[in-house]
């Protein structure tokens, strides 16, 4: 056999195999044998390592993985991927359509889905190919996770039919059916490895390993049930599902269009009573507006759709005895009780603590050490004491009475009038308030120091060297050679030895001087100013422009921004009243960190790199890259983490990386400079 003829045979093995991967995976109809199956797998990969030429990364051959990952590229949804509200009622779900019919006067039809509790993802295909899988991250960004999700053999890597859109993304969940998770936890328990908890936490897990091909090995699946953006050639989001079925998508069958509340609830009764026999976790069912038009009437909240919402399902409960409880404090100074248990099963998961939130719930509950609690799932999610067996309390229980002082430096705790919360208000002389806001300094979505995780912080604040976050742009490699500590693993009780060497302290300074180029709303974010969440320091850094700005702001000026009511604002105000929060933004900003933006900077918009996937590296001198990523969004492009065939052209910063500049020369992708890419966009 000829090349020619190699070609044309690989073509018609591709789409074979993609044939009946799709009769066997989503629709459970195979068509032939397993037997005759793997021979045209096996006469694929002949003919592809005869040719390895021929070898499409889009092959069915690759779904059993073997890429391997050092890390996962950053990415910018083109579309944020919202979270939904949650609703455990369905005198909450008739309040969320009365909001609905508030807005819209016309008629409303919905449709009810399967809530899958698994990990979501954003699938995008390009004429037809799969090009890129994305976590769903902190919403506005998420992690490329293409070569795992590849393995999964639900989901098509070449779509079939027609009448798919040229470029879309396609969103879902992935999760691990029970068949899965017992064979993975059978596999563990034999190899003397800890169990995973539930499908969910398995399905997070495997995700993000860096080996394809032991993601492969671990059989996890799909459903599909969203497509996002502007421009679909669809009226109804059920349209779409249907469409999106006729592609090879795997779409749920459990779907309900329904006009009234009482046929939304009809389909939840009939989904809770279904559930248990399910293959797969389910934790509630999704309510949608249908209609596409009225959708963007709707629109979204910060965080959520209006036209959707989740019902959940009821908390599996259950009773276990209260040991103790322990009063943490927060990077705020909150001091929250924690109530210790007698371990207990509970939705998957063996539960040994709970929270008690704050004084008033202990009081409420009436909670006592030695009762018998009920404890529930928040949501399914964080454990909490919901109840007390007072017929099974001890004769001699005594009211637990919530600490008067700091259980960490003595200082006597405050409550201000309207707030359920004692508070610790030695903010500089409280070292759990100290470490949790260098930790949150330091986090992802601030400044995204990672580098100093696993504890490091702690270290660095035991020895002496820090002591606030300005502390950190002052480290030398002669402070942090040789510190070391040992440490218990909470997690598996195993001891663990952190340890500062020369190659770990390079990468520990190399992270530190990187974030100088963190974006305004970014740094903003990372000083922890009470109530400002990512939303509200983005909100005010797009607002205000500069430091100072939101400084001399007036209540009434700031609760004119979007988002900023009066108790951020006071929270805000109250944050710059304090010289010792000024005098820490003067050595930040010393130390080279972004305190404002420019004005101009949210005025642009255009469509000058409209089709474009740009990948940004390197310092730069006028914009940080976050910046940078938001003026290409703006301009129309794509933001992407990695260099490929498709990336348009490299924006190259001072200190581009090596490997990068390497394969995008090698590709023959064009580097520009920070100035040239403003003149492109107009904005020089």
């Amino acid at each position: 056999m000829n090349k020619e003829e190699a070609k044309s045979r690989i073509r018609e093995l591709t789409d074979e195999i993609n044939r009946h991967n799709y009769t066997y995976y989503s629709l459970s109809n195979p068509v032939i044998s397993d037997q005759e199956f793997d021979l045209l797998l096996k006469e694929l990969e002949a003919l592809e390592r005869e040719y390895p030429d021929l070898l499409s990364p889009n092959s069915p051959s690759q779904r059993v993985g073997g890429e391997v990952a050092r890390e996962f590229s950053q990415v910018l949804h083109s579309n944020p991927m919202l979270s939904l509200s949650n609703t455990y009622s369905i005198e909450e779900v008739e309040e969320w359509e009365a909001r609905i019919h508030k807005i819209i006067s016309e008629e409303v039809e919905y449709v009810c889905e399967m809530k899958f509790d698994g990990v979501a993802i954003g699938l995008t295909y390009q004429q037809g190919l799969l090009i890129q899988a994305v976590t769903r991250g902190d919403g506005i960004q998420g992690d490329d996770v293409t070569a795992n999700v590849k393995t999964i053999h639900t989901i098509p890597i070449h779509l079939k039919g027609s009448g798919y859109p040229d470029l879309f993304e396609i969103r879902g969940e992935i999760f691990l059916p029970h068949s899965s998770f017992s064979r993975l936890n059978r596999i563990r328990a034999e190899e003397e490895e800890e169990p995973f908890a539930n499908p969910r936490n398995a399905a997070s897990g495997s995700i993000k390993m860096q080996n394809s091909a032991e993601v492969a090995r671990r059989r996890l699946d799909c459903y599909l049930y969203y497509l996002p953006g502007p421009d679909l050639p669809f009226a109804t989001h059920y349209e779409s599902l249907q469409a999106a079925r006729s592609w090879g998508f795997q779409i749920s069958e459990y779907i309900a269009k329904c006009s009234t509340i009482l046929e939304i609830f009809e389909f939840i009764q009939e989904i809770d009573e279904l559930r248990k026999g399910l293959p797969f976790d389910i934790d509630g069912v999704v309510i949608k507006v249908n209609n596409i038009r009225q959708q963007e009437i709707l629109g979204n909240t910060a965080k959520s759709p209006r036209w959707a919402i989740a019902y959940k399902f009821k908390a599996e409960q259950a009773e276990t005895r209260l040991l103790s409880v322990d009063f943490q404090v927060g990077r705020t100074g909150a001091v929250t009780p924690v109530a210790n248990l007698e371990p207990v099963l509970l939705a998957g998961t063996v539960v040994k603590r709970a929270s008690l939130h704050n004084a008033d719930i202990i009081s409420a509950l009436d909670v006592r050490i030695g009762d018998t609690v009920y404890v529930e799932k928040g949501g399914e999610i964080i454990p909490k004491i919901t109840g007390v067996r007072t017929d099974l309390r001890p004769a001699d229980s005594v009211p637990i009475k919530f600490l008067e002082r700091c259980p960490e430096c003595s200082t006597p705790l405050v409550r201000a009038e309207g707030e359920s919360a004692w508070y610790c208000p030695n903010r500089t002389g409280c070292p759990p308030q100290i470490k949790g806001r260098l930790e949150h300094f330091i986090s992802r979505k601030a400044m995204n120091i990672d580098s100093l995780g696993e504890g490091k912080i702690e270290i660095l604040y035991d020895n002496g060297l820090v002591s606030d976050v300005a502390d950190l742009y002052d480290l030398k490699q002669e402070d942090l050679l040789g510190l070391e500590k040992t440490y218990v693993d909470p997690a598996s009780g195993k001891e663990r030895k952190v340890s500062f060497k020369e190659k770990g302290v390079a990468n520990i300074l190399k992270g530190i001087d990187a974030s100088r180029s963190t974006g305004f709303d970014r740094v903003l974010f990372a000083l922890g100013i009470r109530f400002a969440g990512e939303t509200v320091a983005r909100k005010l850094a797009q607002h205000f422009h500069s430091v100072e700005a939101i400084r001399d702001a007036s209540m009434e000026e700031l609760t004119d921004v979007e988002e900023i009511g009066e108790k951020i604002a006071e929270s805000v105000t109250e944050f710059f009243s304090k010289q010792e929060n000024l005098d820490l933004i003067e050595r930040l900003k010393n130390s080279g960190l972004n305190f404002s933006v420019d004005p101009d900077f949210f005025r642009y918009k255009g469509t000058e790199l409209e089709g474009k996937s740009i990948v940004i590296s390197g310092v730069f001198s006028r914009f940080s890259r976050d910046e940078l990523k938001k003026m290409v969004e703006a301009h129309s492009g794509k933001n992407t983490g990695s260099i490929s065939a498709r990336t348009s052209f490299v924006l190259a910063g001072e200190n581009m990386g090596p490997e990068k500049k390497k394969k995008a020369e090698s590709l023959g992708i064009p580097l520009i400079s920070e100035e040239e890419f403003l003149r492109m966009i107009d904005r020089e």
